[in-house]
């Protein structure tokens, strides 16, 4: 473990914030409490009822035609001087208002009853609720009822296509494998580009859990019923530190108070297919390669048989995703209770994931419905097993003349490319596939759980201000070990490996804010007002073991356990005004503090501000008939970014070498200690983002939508920068340094063009255009700097075909341009001189095209016919480009002869080449990856449908054809860099989903 001092926040620091946002609240309050005072005495009285009986405080009561008017108090009575002659509005948020006359009586009761359509428009946002009209940031909420369908291992794949500014690209096809999220580009060079997830108001931990394919994999996406996306500062800045890449807010399912209890049951089952191979020559075209232009040495180490090696590896997948839940109301108190399990079994053989989930959620009102308590429990427990995806690679590249098993039991039957002279394993040689995947047995088990209990007062004397506390925790273990037997091939020389690990992380949360909402009927307004205060805590652990081989011989001994801590503490305020109810305005600010940076450095200040317009309430459009909704939104705010990785970044600290830089003292090793490299005046990064939209619903609502114009600068990159040698203990270092810009145009349209009782057809669209640039790379300006070199690939040592330089896109391809012949074929070595110096080096190659899409798009229809639904989702990229290391990698002849006595097989693109050598950085293997992808297909049929039950079968096919150029196997590739990927399959998929 490192040594080193780390320094706690001061007491003084989180006090004095404390108190000076304590004071801001107070006079906040106070003005408010003298505002309301001006509400007048009535003659009126009555109490105000929910539909089960339960007294509803904080209701409104109007005059109708005048601002006169009050709310019910803690007991739901209210009092209201009105005419003899005059109507009274009744309404409260999520109910259906009443008018009643008030006659000669001076006395009335009103039972106000759940409206259905204001509460699917009501929008979970940071710390509350809002109404979807009275929004005045960039938000966008997707329910259960739009996601996407089929086979959904993960929770990102419920909205991939469905969210204008979102774009959500899978890792690849592997069981619970992720996926790289992101919210209107990456605002970050070195550090986190995901968002903030928040599951139930608890922040989770996005980073890597070891043992697990994907942390967001380890919850149920059956348990989810909404999705929002905060995506513009004014909506993600109350988050503040963790927000500059927006904020995804998952709320599970919950029960309903007054609910009988009902049982939901659904089973799927799927099958999934690998659609398409790497394109490398079959075995009878190797067989005339190698006897045109072999050596006889060379022709006689062919087989004699005809394998396809990526037949050997892929199989046919099985998927079983069965769920059983209860909800309802139990003694008055409404609950939620699931079970799952997921069977998975990958397209690549041995590659497998067993899922079992649980989930409680209770929700009891206490104290006459003044105290409200939302318990939230889920826990998961995963097995699997990883297919080494190394296996992928070396299918393309293994002799297709050779058998897969070699007829005796050397090195477990399998067949192996062996050294002439000591006829054991050829360490330089590809070794067999199936092998790979056979005798590897990468296992893990890994448990998690994310809990709150969050309780909700509403004051007995002012039942407009309420009390909020959540406590919180995510925590999570895993073990793993990795198996491969003294026999395998693979690790010949070593015997084996019999290798462990493990690792326990902790989230803890506590939060706790003031909320004071009040309607100024007087002066036709409305004032909320937030403050709170967030703690939260995370600390990882993991245990040191030895390297060991099969033999249980020790390969080298146990570093030293690590352990490391970081802490976040904020404090943070809202206050919105709404005037008419026609013009808002939102402020925020949030003050962070993070441990990952000095004292003196350690806090920043994130502000915020939005304003809305409700145009159509204005009397120029109040009664058209054709536009039903229009507001404007504008939206300014800043955010914040400290997840770098290392929680120490700021600090002189030794770390223990590695266990191969030991001295020897007798006949004992000493581990040493070195010095790293670091920057004490690390500080934030922030993003400031400047938002401009329009909402509006047209045609009786039948169609809707936004557009959003915005514009996201980052400053104070936290970047890794080569440094001069001897100017620090590192030869790259992170630190503050350089600025990036995203800007762009987003579009989601909302239609119902057919609408009948027998037919609906329901459809969605949306497409985004997003430009990214760096515009800052150097603490002073460097004109003629080239950039930082980034892009690893396979092939050579240490080359990279990516680049970050300023003008351009982050991860800019950076090539040779290829010059071709009068036929249009490349010509081996032959590049464009760009400096016109006759050398060919660094500085002839080209910055050109990302593997960012310029555009990006979904489409989604949904027609309803009788008891029959068609669904479909489509998605594109537009203008994303790959490098394909597989055929850079093995597109020269040179790849199949070599002198070290075996063979390799080839991309098919050698026989248009005639490529001797490989030539990495030509820009030839640089291809336009824009696709569009049948993400989902679903057919479902209503089988039983009544008051207390139903019945439905659906049928659903994923991933069913994607249009492109690309050559490789799949367009989408994150990062951009196409090697080893496992691809994604084809998937069909039967369901019963039944409730009772």
């Amino acid at each position: 473990m490192m040594k080193q001092h780390y320094k706690p926040f001061r007491q003084v620091d989180v006090n004095r914030r404390f108190r000076r946002l304590s004071s801001l609240m107070m006079l906040f309050v106070f003005g408010l409490l003298s505002m309301a005072a001006m509400a007048q005495d009535v003659t009126i009285t009555g109490i105000i009822r929910e539909k089960d009986g339960a007294l509803l405080p904080g209701a409104n009561i109007v005059v109708k035609g005048t601002t006169r008017g009050t709310q019910s108090d803690v007991n739901g009575t209210y009092k209201l001087i009105a005419p003899a002659n005059s109507t009274l509005i009744y309404s409260f948020v999520g109910k259906n208002p009443q008018e009643v006359v008030v006659g000669n009586r001076t006395s009335i009761d009103v039972t106000l009853e759940d409206d259905a359509k204001s509460l699917t428009e009501v929008v979970v946002i940071g710390y509350g609720t809002q109404r979807k009209k009275d929004l005045t940031g960039s938000v966008a909420a997707i329910s259960s009822k739009d996601f996407v369908q089929g086979q959904i291992t993960n929770p990102e794949q419920l909205v991939a296509g469905k969210v204008a500014g979102v774009q959500i690209t899978s890792n690849g096809g592997a069981p619970g494998s992720g996926s790289q999220i992101r919210i209107r580009g990456g605002s970050s060079l070195n550090a986190n580009n995901d968002p903030l997830i928040v599951i139930d108001g608890v922040p989770v931990d996005n980073n890597g859990i070891s043992g697990s394919p994907n942390p967001l994999g380890m919850i149920n996406p059956n348990d989810i019923e909404t999705m929002t996306v905060l995506k513009d500062a004014s909506a993600t800045a109350i988050y503040g530190s963790r927000a500059s890449n927006g904020v995804i807010l998952i709320t599970t399912k919950k029960g309903v108070k007054g609910d009988r209890i009902r049982f939901n049951f659904s089973s799927q089952e799927s099958l999934s297919k690998n659609y398409k191979q790497l394109n490398v020559l079959s075995a009878d075209d190797f067989r005339a390669l190698v006897n045109s232009k072999g050596t006889a040495a060379q022709k006689a180490l062919m087989g004699k048989e005809s394998t396809n090696w990526q037949d050997a590896i892929f199989q046919t997948g099985f998927t079983h995703d069965n769920n059983l839940s209860a909800t309802g109301s139990l003694a008055g108190m409404p609950f939620r209770a699931s079970v799952g399990y997921l069977g998975q079994k990958g397209i690549l053989k041995t590659s497998d994931l067993g899922r079992t989930s649980g989930s409680l959620g209770i929700s009891p009102m206490l104290f006459n419905n003044h105290l409200r308590i939302d318990v939230n429990l889920k826990g998961t427990i995963a097995n699997s097993r990883f297919a080494d995806q190394g296996a992928i690679g070396a299918a393309a590249f293994f002799d297709p003349t050779q058998p897969i098993y070699s007829g005796n039991n050397n090195f477990g039957g399998y067949f192996e490319w062996l050294d002439p002279s000591t006829k054991l394993p050829n360490t330089l040689a590809t070794k067999n596939p199936v092998a790979i995947l056979d005798l590897k047995q990468d296992k893990s088990t890994v448990k998690r759980s994310i809990g709150n209990a969050q309780f909700d007062y509403k004051f007995h004397f002012l039942p407009e201000l309420r009390a909020n506390l959540n406590l919180g925790y995510d925590v999570s273990s895993s073990e793993g070990t990795i198996y491969i037997p003294t026999f395998a091939g693979l690790q010949y020389a070593r015997k084996g490996t019999n290798n462990q690990y493990s690792q326990t992380k902790t989230n803890k949360l506590l939060e706790f804010y003031l909320n004071y909402t009040k309607d100024l009927r007087s002066i036709a307004s409305r004032i909320e007002v937030l403050g709170g205060y967030s703690y939260q805590d995370f600390i990882r652990e993991s245990p040191a073991y030895p390297d060991v081989n099969a033999e249980n011989v020790v390969i080298s001994p146990a570093g030293i356990p690590f352990k490391t801590q970081n802490t976040l503490v904020s404090f943070y305020g809202r206050a919105n005004y709404t005037l008419k109810d026609r013009y808002l305005v939102t402020f925020t600010l949030r003050d962070d503090g993070s441990s990952r940076f000095s004292p003196s450095t350690r806090w920043g200040l994130f502000p915020s501000a939005a304003f809305a317009w409700k145009i159509k309430e204005e009397s120029f459009l109040r009664n058209s008939t054709v536009i039903q909704d229009l507001k404007l939104r504008l939206g300014y705010g800043v955010t914040g970014q400290q997840d770098v990785g290392s929680d120490y970044p700021y600090l002189a600290r030794y770390t223990y070498g590695q266990s191969t830089a030991q001295y020897q003292l007798g006949n004992g090793f000493i581990q040493t200690l070195r010095p790293e490299g670091y920057d004490a005046n690390l500080r934030w990064e922030s993003t400031t983002t400047y938002n401009a939209g329009l909402d509006f619903s047209l045609f009786k609502g039948k169609l809707s939508g936004t557009i959003d114009v915005y514009q996201k600068k980052t400053k104070d990159l936290l970047s890794v920068i080569p440094v001069p040698a001897g100017s620090n203990l590192t030869n790259r270092i992170l630190t503050n340094v350089g600025n990036l810009e995203n800007r762009g145009i987003e579009l989601g349209l909302n239609a119902t063009p057919v609408s009948t009782d027998k037919f609906t057809w329901d459809a969605n669209f949306n497409i985004t255009y997003n430009e990214n640039k760096i515009t800052n790379l150097t603490k002073v300006p460097t004109p003629n700097d080239p950039g930082v070199l980034v892009g690893g690939i396979s092939g050579g040592v240490g080359n990279t075909v990516q680049i970050h330089t300023v003008g351009y896109p982050t991860f800019a391809y950076y090539l040779y341009k290829q010059v071709y012949d009068a036929n249009g074929k490349p010509i081996e070595g032959l590049y464009v001189d760009q400096d016109a110096n006759g050398i060919l080096n660094l500085a002839d190659r080209y910055r050109y095209k990302s593997p960012n899409p310029k555009v990006y798009l979904g489409f989604s229809s949904n027609f309803t016919m009788d008891k029959f639904t068609v669904a479909f989702t489509l998605r594109g990229n537009i203008g994303n480009y790959v490098y394909n290391n597989i055929n850079s990698g093995a597109g020269a002849l040179q790849n199949v002869f070599n002198t070290n006595n075996y063979l390799s097989n080839v991309s098919s693109s050698v026989l248009s080449t005639n490529f001797q050598t490989n030539q990495y950085f030509s820009d030839y293997y640089l291809e336009n990856a824009s696709f569009l992808r049948m993400e989902n297909l679903t057919v479902g049929y209503n089988v039983y449908q009544s008051k207390r039950a139903n019945a439905r079968l659906t049928a659903a096919a994923q991933n069913l054809f994607v249009l492109t150029k690309y050559s490789g196997l799949d367009p989408e590739i994150p990062g951009g860099i196409d090697n080893n990927f496992y691809p994604r399959p084809r998937t069909l998929t039967l369901g019963l989903n039944v409730s009772f």
